[in-house]
């Protein structure tokens, strides 16, 4: 059966579609089952008992499927065009779940190769973002060169070194208020730029990555090179 196509105003989500489904099969048997109707309001569809019947039957095909997938997957060890995929979407901003879900394979498998590599853990939670994160053994460093592409442990984002405010430097900007960051913090400071993909949610809707300025002390950058060697393009992060 062809995939059902979602219609820009439909809730057609997982976990919308698995309500639905509850409250159509309650197991609760003094509970009353909703009407195909009512269904159809909650998936904010047109009443049209035909393309419910497609929703709900496409829904356990794909679950159906993506089940045997994962079983075939099971115990196999991890492809090097997976563990790409997994860096790649992990560090642009995707999710252990969603990912998991595109390789059919467990969440679980996934933060397995992430810890394994040495890729930096961004928090799950929305509070848990004003935190910053330990960065992997791979990844800490002292020294950033200018255009190197980072990890920001405080924006939980990849970034790039714009310059180091050496002493030198500061000096050679009138205006600007000199530190000695070494003496000061014990490190050096690096201006960065932090890469940042749009929401498809923006009202400019725009493909190409966007970002912003920041100041950032060295412990807090994440080296990122080491991943090159599985065929990560850092420059596409």
């Amino acid at each position: 059966m062809p995939r059902v196509k979602k219609k820009s105003h439909e809730n057609l989500t997982s976990q919308n579609i698995k309500h639905v489904i509850s409250l159509l099969n309650p197991t609760n048997s003094e509970t009353k089952a909703i009407t195909k109707r009512e269904a159809c309001s909650i998936l904010n569809i047109s009443y049209n008992t035909t393309r419910l019947d497609k929703i709900l039957v496409d829904f356990h095909e794909q679950k159906e499927y993506r089940a045997r997938r994962v079983s075939q997957n099971r115990g196999r060890p991890a492809r090097p065009d997976e563990i790409q995929d997994i860096v790649r979407e992990y560090l642009s901003g995707e999710n252990v779940s969603n990912i998991s879900k595109g390789l059919y394979r467990s969440p679980s498998f996934v933060k397995s190769i992430l810890e394994k590599i040495g890729v930096p853990q961004r928090p799950t939670q929305l509070e848990g973002r004003k935190q910053e994160y330990y960065l992997p053994e791979e990844c800490v460093a002292e020294d950033f060169e200018e255009g190197e592409v980072v990890w920001s442990a405080n924006h939980h984002a990849p970034a790039v070194i714009d310059k180091k405010l050496s002493k030198e430097h500061q000096d050679s900007k009138p205006g600007i208020q000199t530190v000695n960051y070494v003496e000061k913090y014990g490190t050096h400071c690096y201006s960065i730029y932090v890469r940042q993909k749009p929401s498809s949610e923006d009202l400019w809707d725009m493909p190409d990555v966007g970002g912003f300025y920041a100041f950032s002390l060295s412990y807090d950058l994440g080296k990122l090179k080491h991943l090159e060697e599985y065929g990560i393009d850092l420059a596409k992060l």
